[in-house]
Protein backbone atom coordinates (compact mmCIF):
# COMPACT_ATOMS: atom_id res chain seq x y z
CA UNK A 1 0.00 0.00 0.00
CA UNK A 2 2.77 2.41 0.90
CA UNK A 3 4.57 1.65 -2.34
CA UNK A 4 1.42 2.32 -4.34
CA UNK A 5 0.89 5.71 -2.70
CA UNK A 6 4.55 6.62 -3.20
CA UNK A 7 4.32 5.65 -6.87
CA UNK A 8 1.17 7.74 -7.37
CA UNK A 9 2.76 10.76 -5.75
CA UNK A 10 5.94 10.39 -7.82
CA UNK A 11 3.79 10.12 -10.95
CA UNK A 12 1.95 13.34 -10.06
CA UNK A 13 5.21 15.21 -9.62
CA UNK A 14 6.55 13.85 -12.90
CA UNK A 15 3.47 14.86 -14.87
CA UNK A 16 3.40 18.27 -13.24
CA UNK A 17 6.96 18.93 -14.36
CA UNK A 18 6.19 17.99 -17.97
CA UNK A 19 2.80 19.73 -18.04
CA UNK A 20 4.23 23.20 -17.59
CA UNK A 21 3.96 25.46 -20.60
CA UNK A 22 7.22 26.59 -22.14
CA UNK A 23 8.25 30.15 -21.37
CA UNK A 24 7.45 32.55 -24.20
CA UNK A 25 10.36 33.99 -26.06
CA UNK A 26 11.13 37.65 -25.48
CA UNK A 27 9.28 39.53 -28.19
CA UNK A 28 10.71 42.96 -27.40
CA UNK A 29 13.98 44.14 -28.80
CA UNK A 30 16.67 45.61 -26.59
CA UNK A 31 15.92 49.13 -27.88
CA UNK A 32 12.23 48.74 -27.13
CA UNK A 33 13.09 47.45 -23.69
CA UNK A 34 15.22 50.54 -23.06
CA UNK A 35 12.39 52.84 -24.13
CA UNK A 36 9.94 50.95 -21.96
CA UNK A 37 12.30 51.11 -18.98
CA UNK A 38 12.78 54.85 -19.53
CA UNK A 39 9.02 55.39 -19.61
CA UNK A 40 8.56 53.37 -16.44
CA UNK A 41 11.31 55.36 -14.77
CA UNK A 42 9.66 58.66 -15.78
CA UNK A 43 6.30 57.41 -14.56
CA UNK A 44 7.86 56.42 -11.24
CA UNK A 45 9.50 59.86 -10.92
CA UNK A 46 6.18 61.57 -11.65
CA UNK A 47 4.46 59.41 -9.04
CA UNK A 48 7.12 60.26 -6.46
CA UNK A 49 6.75 63.95 -7.29
CA UNK A 50 2.97 63.76 -6.90
CA UNK A 51 3.33 61.88 -3.62
CA UNK A 52 5.74 64.49 -2.27
CA UNK A 53 3.41 67.31 -3.29
CA UNK A 54 0.47 65.58 -1.61
CA UNK A 55 2.51 65.00 1.53
CA UNK A 56 3.56 68.66 1.61
CA UNK A 57 -0.05 69.74 1.22
CA UNK A 58 -1.09 67.40 4.04
CA UNK A 59 1.61 68.79 6.33
CA UNK A 60 0.63 72.35 5.48
CA UNK A 61 -3.02 71.60 6.19
CA UNK A 62 -2.14 69.88 9.47
CA UNK A 63 -0.09 72.89 10.56
CA UNK A 64 -2.94 75.25 9.70
CA UNK A 65 -5.40 73.08 11.63
CA UNK A 66 -3.06 72.96 14.61
CA UNK A 67 -2.69 76.76 14.57
CA UNK A 68 -6.46 77.17 14.42
CA UNK A 69 -6.88 74.73 17.31
CA UNK A 70 -4.34 76.63 19.39
CA UNK A 71 -6.06 79.96 18.68
CA UNK A 72 -9.41 78.45 19.60
CA UNK A 73 -8.00 77.00 22.81
CA UNK A 74 -6.49 80.37 23.74
CA UNK A 75 -9.79 82.13 23.07
CA UNK A 76 -11.64 79.56 25.18
CA UNK A 77 -9.13 79.98 28.00
CA UNK A 78 -9.51 83.75 27.81
CA UNK A 79 -13.31 83.46 27.99
CA UNK A 80 -13.09 81.06 30.91
CA UNK A 81 -10.69 83.36 32.74
CA UNK A 82 -12.97 86.36 32.17
CA UNK A 83 -15.99 84.39 33.39
CA UNK A 84 -14.09 83.27 36.48
CA UNK A 85 -13.05 86.87 37.20
CA UNK A 86 -16.65 87.99 36.85
CA UNK A 87 -17.80 85.22 39.21
CA UNK A 88 -15.19 86.21 41.80
CA UNK A 89 -16.16 89.87 41.49
CA UNK A 90 -19.84 89.00 41.92
CA UNK A 91 -19.10 86.77 44.92
CA UNK A 92 -17.06 89.55 46.54
CA UNK A 93 -19.87 92.05 45.94
CA UNK A 94 -22.43 89.65 47.45
CA UNK A 95 -20.20 89.03 50.45
CA UNK A 96 -19.67 92.75 50.91
CA UNK A 97 -23.43 93.36 50.78
CA UNK A 98 -24.04 90.59 53.33
CA UNK A 99 -21.42 92.02 55.69
CA UNK A 100 -22.93 95.49 55.29
CA UNK A 101 -26.40 94.14 56.03
CA UNK A 102 -25.14 92.31 59.11
CA UNK A 103 -23.44 95.46 60.39
CA UNK A 104 -26.60 97.49 59.85
CA UNK A 105 -28.68 94.88 61.64
CA UNK A 106 -26.20 94.72 64.49
CA UNK A 107 -26.19 98.49 64.76
CA UNK A 108 -29.97 98.60 64.80
CA UNK A 109 -30.19 96.01 67.55
CA UNK A 110 -27.54 97.68 69.69
CA UNK A 111 -29.15 101.11 69.26
CA UNK A 112 -32.55 99.70 70.15
CA UNK A 113 -31.09 98.01 73.20
CA UNK A 114 -29.33 101.14 74.48
CA UNK A 115 -32.21 103.59 73.99
CA UNK A 116 -34.59 103.77 76.90
CA UNK A 117 -37.90 102.16 76.35
CA UNK A 118 -40.89 104.37 76.10
CA UNK A 119 -42.73 104.86 79.39
CA UNK A 120 -46.03 103.18 79.82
Amino acid sequence: MKKTIATLIAGLFATAAFAQAPTPAATTTPAAAKVEAKQEKQAAKAEVKDTKAAAKADVKEAKANAKADVKEAKADAKETKAAAKADVKEAKAEHKAEVKAEKAEHKATTVAATTPAATK
